[in-house]
């Protein structure tokens, strides 16, 4: 991947070199400055050399009200020892000096970035190589000072979308979408699940008609043999609270089970 390729360019050529592998792209989900920051730091290299495609850094908010229980208690821990945005942002910026070339996405909540400033919090994360940015409680009807600076700035505001999204609003997202287009694979919060929904191939074609970016899908995807099977449907999964439950134990466990789901997203034939 060149070096000089940043924001959607770099997302978009992450997702093509997936595709040409013939397997679906790995995006990774860690909770910035869990167990630790510099834990995050050693984690974020480590995943890139086992073969993740993408990593989803969580900024950690008060209020996560996408995040089921495993997530949430690292996010408040985090908080718990002073990781606040702008340190996130500080270590994008540090991943990037040491060589990580893998797209980094923030994911975080709108009222810090609102806190920090629209078009400051975007142009502090252009700078130190976010690539974008996945906001999961602000509605496109709300999203337009956001959509206007990252599009500024050449950085993907990626949507979430949800299986009860009407078609029609499924659309209206697709149609200022950047990057991919995150399929949330049931309602409610993250966390591990024993098995995927029903409807989920309807639900992806669904998806297919609205939009030509990348789909990922996410939420409750939790081993290799539920990776297997979404990849089967969707150009990418996303893996966040199993990491999360195996960052505390260090990289060397997180990179083995990182390599093992992205063996199960080959395609065959």
């Amino acid at each position: 991947m060149a070096e000089h390729i940043t924001g959607e360019g770099r997302i978009a050529a992450a997702f093509a070199g997936a595709a040409a592998d013939r397997r679906a792209a790995l995006v990774i989900y860690l909770t910035v400055g869990w167990p630790s920051l510099e834990a995050t730091r050693t984690l974020v290299p480590a995943l890139e050399q086992a073969g993740a495609d993408l990593v989803e850094l969580g900024v950690p908010f008060s209020d996560p009200i996408a995040d089921g229980p495993i997530i949430q208690r690292a996010s408040y821990e985090a908080l718990r020892q002073g990781v606040t945005p702008r340190r996130c942002v500080e270590l994008v910026a540090q991943l990037r000096t040491e060589g990580v070339r893998l797209p980094l996405i923030l994911m975080g909540y709108y009222n810090p970035i609102l806190a920090w400033g629209v078009r400051d919090c975007v142009g502090a994360c252009r700078e130190a190589g976010v690539d974008g940015l996945l906001v999961p409680d602000l509605p496109p009807e709300e999203a337009g000072d956001l959509a206007a600076a990252t599009r500024a700035d050449g950085l993907a505001l990626i949507p979430l979308v949800a299986p009860n999204t009407p078609q029609a609003r499924l659309a209206r997202i697709a149609e200022g979408a950047r990057g991919f287009l995150y399929l949330v694979s049931r309602p409610g919060t993250t966390g591990p699940r024993n098995q995927l929904p029903d409807g989920l191939a309807e639900y992806v074609a669904r998806a297919r008609r609205a939009s030509r970016l990348p789909l990922a899908l996410g939420f409750g995807i939790s081993n290799a043999a539920q990776a297997r099977q979404a990849a089967r449907l969707a150009d990418g999964v996303v893996i966040g609270s199993a990491i999360v439950e195996r960052a505390a134990q260090g990289p060397e466990a997180v990179a083995g089970f990182v390599r093992e789901l992205r063996a199960a997203m080959a395609r065959d034939g």
